[in-house]
């Protein structure tokens, strides 16, 4: 006979489940399981069974539900298991060998694993406790607030194994295994900030740095939506601690013997690699920062030979990982190659179009259209290019929060460029200096992605002659143009048959092949944008049986078509409202009544008799939606608004009566 409770509560006795009757009976059951061989008052009870005032009769209903919890025991053999449900006065007791409940067989295992002192037997110890759940704790009991607590316990419980267990992992060096014990409870726990940074370290020591950083970003935005606050001390070290690229951390420990019985004089010290350690000197902007080997240290025995002097350190690599799927844009590709590729020699000229102090290259385009897949294809495809490194950071300049201070990420950067923590300036000006005069010499290339305005960006040009720059941004940046001599790339959508070719590539080519005419429809009712065709994507993938004709003629509904291009928190509508919400109140209005208004081209003229407003200034608030490529100004006077963004248009303007009562 086996007592659960991590899952749905229940009792089996070999394969046979008992039937244990109403959900108040199961949670009596609970109850007691939960203070086994202890008596349990019935104003406890009471109080766990009825959230509100119990009836009159509540002492009846639960002598009721332990008189037939006792008999269904009794009928499953209960005695020949050692337990027993008895009555002391105004209480019960359940009475049983403690092994024979999951929870207790759980917490008991926990205990004796050591992770770090004996790691084999813990893995060992640690994966029982962790199969012994089956599914949330408490599954199936009253939704009252001791119940509630009792659940969270046992929760915080599981996941101090999965922490434990990924500890053990990683003391054998297993730091693959570590992550993948790790991410499903950091997907499920994401203000869980221990379990993120083990989870960012594993993924770092196992070489995915971009998506260690990757997880940082999304946990620190969630804190700051959510409670309001920034990380904590743990998550910030272990952010550091990946920035600084620590050579401990990137080269992972090798399992077993091989690693417990290295020679001592080559033994890892456990404080390397931690923030604030002491065994990295200070970086120089021209030392070890630079790329230049340390010195030998000097023999420590005559019998030992001189250590091999350490490897160059590596150059920061703060790229995302390549978009999954990215196919086309060769001529896209091929003008940010001539435009931004920087000399390929030390002290050799500079390519055609690149100035003497660097290169700026300027990606813009409409929400959706890949400019940031775009830039990170190419900073991949050109690694080679820049051996110094390569930084990235999302200035969030339309993105639902604030957009990111420059100082932040002049932090990030010298961070990652092997500053100590304590040596970088507070002030921005100085934090700056201090940025450029490390990259002065530097082959390297700066991806600042999704900036909302020139100043944001100029802080953070490195203008040292072999670093390239790439901007991506909804906005023109007009600003960055005059002053910073930035080179603009208009990323426009895909064509018919690039979009066709984005959809074989995420759908498999013979889904595609079976209906080219639907396919074709739906790269047309996504204007080409390839969010708008991940999403699409996703809606089939979804759904294996469904045709593409079908999710066309879905689309083909325009009430319908924003809510279909649409996957959790990734879609058209947010993408797009991220864009609205940057712009002043006059705009936005002007972008509904424009949405409302025309099918889908307008000039001044027409656009201020509609909206009632001096042509003067509705022709202002038309350069400034087709600064953020809300509209498109296909001639002289002449704006074009896309059929997506008419739809969001319409639905903001209906969204804006409601509220307004009309």
């Amino acid at each position: 006979m086996h007592f659960c409770l991590l899952g749905t509560v229940a009792v089996t006795t070999g394969t046979e489940e008992l039937a244990l009757g109403p959900v108040k009976r199961r949670s009596v059951l609970a109850m007691l399981l939960l203070r086994p061989n202890s008596a349990v008052p019935v104003e406890q009870l009471i109080s766990c069974l009825w959230e509100e005032e119990p009836p009159a009769h509540a002492r009846t209903v639960i002598q009721g539900h332990v008189s037939r919890l006792r008999a269904t025991l009794a009928e499953a053999g209960a005695d020949a298991h050692g337990v027993e449900l008895t009555t002391h006065g105004s209480a019960y007791q359940l009475r049983l060998p403690e092994q024979l409940v999951d929870a207790q067989r759980f917490s008991e295992l926990l205990y004796r694993a050591r992770p770090e002192a004996a790691p084999d037997e813990a893995v060992g110890l640690l994966r029982q406790a962790l199969d012994l759940w089956r599914g949330p704790a408490l599954t199936g009991t009253v939704a009252s607030p001791p119940f509630a607590a009792a659940a969270h316990a046992l929760e915080e419980r599981r996941l101090a194994a999965v922490e434990a267990l990924a500890r053990a992992h990683g003391v054998l060096g297993q730091y693959e295994k570590a992550a993948d014990v790790l991410h499903p409870a950091a997907v499920a726990n994401p203000l869980r900030e221990g379990l993120i940074a083990d989870l960012m370290l594993a993924l770092y020591r196992i070489g995915r740095q971009s998506d260690a950083i990757a997880w940082y970003h999304r946990t620190r935005q969630l804190l700051a939506d959510d409670l309001g606050v920034d990380p904590g001390e743990r998550l910030r070290a272990a952010y550091e601690e990946i920035l600084r690229a620590a050579p401990a951390a990137a080269a992972p420990r090798a399992a077993g013997t091989a690693a417990r019985n290295a020679r001592p004089e080559f033994a890892e010290s456990p404080d390397r690699g931690r923030p604030g350690a002491p065994a990295q000197a200070h970086p120089q902007a021209h030392g070890e920062a630079q790329g230049r080997p340390a010195a030998v240290p000097p023999q420590t025995a005559p019998h030992q030979a001189a250590p091999q002097a350490a490897a160059p350190v590596p150059g920061p690599q703060l790229l995302p990982r390549p978009p999954a799927g990215f196919l086309g844009r060769d001529r896209e590709l091929a003008v940010l190659t001539r435009l931004t590729l920087p000399a390929a020699e030390p002290g050799g000229p500079a390519p055609a179009g690149l100035p003497p102090e660097g290169g700026i290259t300027l990606v813009t385009g409409p929400a959706g259209v890949g400019k940031t897949g775009l830039a990170v294809y190419w900073g991949h495809a050109h690694a080679a290019a820049f051996p110094d490194g390569r930084l990235f950071a999302d200035l969030r300049g339309f993105s639902g929060g604030e957009e990111v201070a420059p100082v932040e990420v002049l932090r990030e950067f010298l961070l990652a460029l092997r500053t100590p923590a304590d040596r970088i300036p507070s002030s921005p000006e100085a934090a700056a200096a201090l940025y450029r005069s490390l990259v002065a010499d530097r082959r390297l290339l700066v991806v600042l992605d999704n900036a909302r305005s020139s100043a944001q960006v100029r802080p953070l040009l490195p203008g040292g002659p072999r670093c390239a720059t790439l901007v991506t941004s909804r906005s023109r940046l007009d600003g960055l143009i005059a002053t910073d001599a930035a080179r603009p790339v208009r990323l426009h959508a895909l064509g018919p048959e690039d979009g066709v070719a984005l959809l074989g590539a995420l759908l498999g080519p013979d889904r595609v092949a079976e209906d080219p005419e639907a396919a074709h429809e739906l790269v047309a009712l996504c204007d080409g944008l390839p969010l708008a065709l991940r999403a699409a994507s996703a809606q089939l993938l979804a759904r294996p049986r469904w045709r593409l004709a079908r999710l066309a003629t879905a689309l083909r509904d325009e009430r319908r078509r924003l809510t279909l291009l649409s996957a959790e928190d990734a879609g058209v509508a947010a993408a797009l409202r991220n864009s609205v919400t940057r712009l002043s109140a006059d705009d936005a209005r002007l972008l509904r009544t424009l949405g409302t208004g025309f099918a889908r081209e307008v000039n001044t003229a027409e656009a201020a008799a509609l909206a009632g407003a001096d042509p003067e200034l509705i022709q202002d608030g038309l350069e400034r939606l087709a600064e953020v490529h809300l509209l498109d100004e296909e001639a002289t006077n002449r704006y074009v608004m896309s059929d997506l963004v008419k739809l969001f248009a319409q639905d903001s303007g209906d969204g804006k009566d409601r509220q307004d009562g009309r």
